[in-house]
């Protein structure tokens, strides 16, 4: 997985008020969760926030990056979880991270990558990307940026699914039923086919 760097700075006011503060400075208000939990057993949030400048080059991309965060000196290791966006202006609101070491395993989603020309799409078909991302769990270093997966032997009419995948070191948390791609019939290729017959 690719890494990138991030710098922060601790919050101590964690309010809405205090947050729609530090989004007017061009601040983006965070959390990091890591091994500490609290009294209920859930994963303890520690409160920081850093730059729309800093955070931009890990959220607006297809890849998922590990993200060396330096928080007032700190350093901590992390993926994004979740990021909450404005309904109307797309403008980054927060953003969780999850704290992650070579270990661990982590659950994340990963970028598909069709390689190779579909047989089906040379007999005249339209390949169709059902999903752009499989959930993968290992620790973070096994993990790539990207899963290709190889259609030149997907034929017209046909699919292929997660359950027909595998990637070495990986689990697919992904359902097994999910449809990755297929192959579509068009226009083109039914006339094609009923000219075959005719003849």
């Amino acid at each position: 997985m690719k890494e990138i760097n991030v710098n922060g700075q601790k919050r101590t006011d964690t309010g809405k008020k205090a947050s729609k503060q530090l989004r007017k400075e061009g601040l983006v208000p965070c959390n990091l969760y890591g091994e500490k939990k609290g009294e209920n057993g859930m994963p303890e949030a520690f409160a920081f926030c850093a730059s729309m400048a800093e955070l931009r080059k890990a959220v607006y991309t297809p890849y998922v990056y590990v993200v060396n965060l330096n928080i007032d000196g700190q350093e901590h290791k992390a993926i994004m979880k979740e990021l909450q966006f404005h309904p109307t202006t797309d403008a980054l609101l927060h953003a969780d991270f999850f704290e992650i070491n070579d270990t661990k395993a982590i659950t994340v989603g990963i970028p598909v990558n069709i390689v190779g020309h579909a047989q089906g799409v040379r007999d005249g078909g339209r390949l169709n990307l059902s999903i752009r991302k499989i959930d993968v769990r290992a620790p973070y270093k096994q993990i790539p940026e990207k899963l290709d997966i190889d259609v030149t032997e997907l034929q017209l009419g046909k699919a292929i699914k997660v359950g027909s995948l595998s990637f070495e070191g990986l689990e697919i948390v992904t359902p097994k039923e999910v449809i990755v791609c297929s192959v579509k019939a068009t226009r083109a290729s039914r006339s094609a086919a009923a000219a075959a017959e005719a003849e």
